[in-house]
């Protein structure tokens, strides 16, 4: 790993916070995720599986946790189970946790070594009554293939199948999403260094350049910051390309008189930040792009302050979307209030330019665990996005900054490392 070892209070914590939610009697087990096949040998490049890291802080494959807090036997209330490295393994793909390393990162004190993993967990699972497992219950998650979780469930309850099974996901879902002082100091240090990405860029970009090379410069900047990369495959998007919102082919030459829409992220010890931003490509917003530009960043201000505890996020994307962003739209000239007076409730007339929601969860994940139809709580992190995507204009903005919620108001992350948003700010730093 690239990032310095995280004090292991942190996983301490949420195993604590984890163990409260479970019946008496119960084990609760974990798996990393699998390391998947690129083509031939190769693989790509592994990514923890987010439980099993929140709860132990294990960054490895082939890793197993068992949680088991009323366990006659001591050592199974919480143990790890870890790949064992060997000469070859040591030769051929590097360093792999010893016991030593992994009791310090997770704080758990009993560590085994994953070839005995059935034959040990065999009599203790037959000592409880519950059997928890995770799979990934994110509600934007497609299934389009097996992953670990789901292949380790059907093979537990294949070799015992008459316990009772129950869902650790709904439980992580909720805790996952109330972030610790620990996990906020680490998205912190993610956006600290997506701060210097964009600084960077600010200074790289110009007439000619391609979005690829945009890309490199952002890349350099984390890698040589400690990050482990982007937290999610950037978007760097100029003219037409930024009204494409999941643009990620970055191929494109940047023009005199473009604007470049660029959505990214740091992955800093797999915690997440999120960051999108607009710039021009030649130094200076015409007017009609710097009108566009505040409008969104009227909306982003305006809505961040409705993110607080007790809104509901499904209320909070109609009430951005009617009540902020109409009122822009319709003072840039790009909807009249006949279109808004006879727009379908289902399809309201403000989607034509702004067709995505505001804010999602940020965390372990860019798309973090958390329960979109339960009220906000103080301690959860949300990113904050509004756009305008003007097609017929080959004009699209969108801003984002990532926000804390708390009960004394809520905490832009970004504004406090003073990250530039201001299109005056933005056009200062290119031109210097």
């Amino acid at each position: 790993m690239k990032y310095e070892q995280i004090n292991n209070r942190l996983f301490i914590e949420n195993r604590e916070k984890f163990k409260k939610t479970l019946k008496p009697n119960s084990i609760a087990v974990f798996t990393s995720n699998y390391e998947y096949v690129l083509n031939g040998d190769a693989t790509h490049t592994f990514k923890q599986n987010s439980n099993l890291f929140w709860l132990c802080g294990i960054d490895q494959e082939d890793t197993f946790l068992v949680i088991y807090p009323d366990c006659a036997i001591e050592e199974f209330r919480e143990a790890l189970f870890l790949k064992q490295t060997n000469e070859n393994i040591a030769i051929w793909e590097g360093y792999k946790y010893t016991k030593e390393h992994a009791i310090s990162t997770s704080g758990i004190e009993n560590i085994y070594w994953n070839d005995g993993f059935w034959e040990k967990i065999r009599p203790i699972v037959n000592l409880a009554e519950n059997v928890y497992l995770s799979l990934n219950e994110n509600d934007r998650y497609s299934y389009k293939s097996p992953y670990s979780e789901i292949d380790f469930a059907k093979e537990f309850q294949k070799r015992f199948p008459l316990h009772k099974y129950e869902r650790s996901s709904p439980a992580l879902q909720r805790l996952r999403s109330i972030k610790s002082d620990f996990e906020i100091e680490l998205v912190k240090k993610a956006i600290a260094i997506s701060k210097k990405g964009f600084e960077r860029i600010l200074k790289f970009t110009k007439p000619g350049v391609w979005e690829y090379e945009i890309e490199a410069e952002l890349i350099h900047e984390y890698i040589r910051n400690k990050a482990t990369g982007h937290s999610f495959h950037p978007i760097i998007a100029s003219g037409a390309s930024a009204c494409v919102l999941h643009y990620i082919e970055n191929n494109r030459q940047c023009k005199d008189g473009d604007v470049l829409l660029v959505d990214c992220g740091v992955d800093y010890a797999n915690y997440a930040s999120d960051m999108t931003r607009v710039i021009p490509v030649n130094g200076k917003f015409t007017k009609r792009q710097k009108d566009v530009y505040n409008a969104v960043l009227r909306v982003m201000r305006g809505a961040s302050k409705l993110l607080v505890p007790g809104t509901m996020l499904m209320e909070y994307h109609k009430h951005v979307g009617k009540e902020l962003m109409e009122k822009e739209l319709v003072d840039l000239g790009l909807l009249t209030m006949d279109e808004i007076k006879n727009e379908n409730p289902l399809n309201p007339a403000y989607k034509k330019y702004f067709m995505h929601g505001t804010s999602h969860f940020l965390g372990v994940d860019v798309h973090d665990s958390g329960m979109r139809y339960e009220p906000m709580q103080a301690g959860n992190l949300f990113t904050c996005e509004p756009g305008i995507y003007i097609r017929e204009e080959n004009l699209g903005i969108r801003l984002e900054n990532n926000l804390i919620i708390t009960n004394n108001g809520t905490i832009d992350l970004m504004d406090l490392c003073k990250m530039p948003i201001e299109a005056e700010e933005i056009e200062d730093l290119m031109n210097q």
